[in-house]
């Protein structure tokens, strides 16, 4: 089964609401989709959004790199091969997470449907049906206030707060009306995707702490290459601290693991470069006793569907950020995983269970 061509084409999906983060807003969700066919007809499917401010990737530079870089080298590999394809691969290019995952992912769609498995069963079938939680994006008080409570009445009991854009102490008021709107039968997890420092952190949670606030964990708390600062964190708080942005490579996991810098790890398969990356990941974090979550960045059906069967095959993987494509006006996926308010069921189809994308 070798590869017989590889096509990328550019989509954008309008956001039905803005999502914001303490590094961005999003208004449309753009992306690189990925379409390799092998000599045998299979046809495998891959996406990857541009980051810049947390992969450095744009979407001209996903697509250079795609179509310049992995392209030349992998056409007429043979996927049975596929330990060797993959070193390929991660071999090539530099960080170029992105660009990596969705030629990845598309790999792996086209080698379970060679199997005549769902993906989640080839890599390991741990369960069938996966729980998201909501994100709420960071605005004013009140708004974020009424946003929690329109998804709580929607269903979901696990809501992720984005925290970090402006003085702590607004933030503990963003906390705070949200509680009151919710009350406390709702998990809340907060996500300050390093817009704290280490000591503001520290009286932060320990203020919220002290406010019995209830939150489960803090994703980020500190700026991703301050390791120092994200231990220092972990261990002067009783709240769980979760690794999201310190973490690309299994590499990054291991320093982060060795030093019991975090309590969690967050595997999005755009910044691990791909299911083969992530596992490793995940291996090594459950090797230290260290659950995961696995998220994702803003993207269609497409990847989130991959990054489902990846979070559904392993055992270690407890907690689920599966939202974004419940953010977008418009679904470009025919086929992939199916959601039932907070519940996500996977397909019973071989490989993504992808039947095309509306490119």
């Amino acid at each position: 089964m070798k590869i017989h061509q590889l096509e990328t084409f550019r989509t954008a999906v309008p956001l039905h609401t803005p999502f914001k983060t303490a590094l961005r807003t999003v208004t449309v969700a753009e992306a690189i989709v990925v379409k390799l066919t092998c000599d045998n007809g299979v046809i495998g499917w891959g996406e990857a959004p541009p980051t810049v401010v947390i992969t450095g990737e744009s979407l001209s530079s996903i697509e250079h790199s795609i179509q310049h870089v992995i392209k030349p080298v992998i056409m007429g590999k043979n996927l049975l091969n596929h330990e060797n394809l993959f070193q390929h691969l991660h071999s090539l290019l530099i960080r170029n997470t992105s660009a990596k995952a969705a030629v990845d992912m598309a790999i792996y769609d086209c080698l379970a449907q060679h199997c005549h498995l769902p993906l989640y069963q080839f890599l390991g079938g741990y369960r069938d049906e996966l729980e998201t939680d909501y994100t709420v994006s960071v605005n004013n008080p009140k708004e974020m206030g009424d946003d929690a409570a329109a998804y709580v009445n929607k269903g979901f009991d696990v809501l992720k707060v984005k925290v970090g854009k402006d003085e702590i102490e607004t933030d503990i008021k963003r906390i705070h009306e949200i509680r009151q709107r919710i009350g406390y039968d709702v998990k809340i997890r907060l996500d300050a995707n390093q817009g704290w420092e280490s000591k503001a952190a520290i009286r932060a949670i320990r203020k919220m702490e002290d406010l019995d606030l209830n939150i489960e964990l803090v994703e980020q708390p500190v700026p991703a290459h301050d390791i120092e600062g994200l231990k220092m964190v972990t261990d002067e708080v009783e709240t769980l601290i979760m690794a999201d942005e310190s973490v690309f490579t299994p590499y990054e996991a291991f320093e982060v693991l060795k030093t019991r810098s975090a309590d969690l790890i967050n595997i999005k398969l755009m910044k691990a470069g791909g299911i083969y990356q992530a596992q490793k990941i995940n291996d090594l974090a459950e090797v230290c006793g260290v659950e995961c979550m696995v998220g994702s960045m803003i993207e269609t059906r497409l990847g989130i569907t991959a990054a489902a069967h990846f979070a559904a095959s392993r055992k270690n993987v407890t907690r689920f950020d599966f939202d974004a494509p419940l953010m977008l006006a418009d679904d470009i996926v025919v086929g992939g995983i199916l959601y039932n308010g907070r519940k996500i069921m996977l397909p019973t189809k071989a490989g993504l269970g992808i039947e095309r994308v509306k490119v």
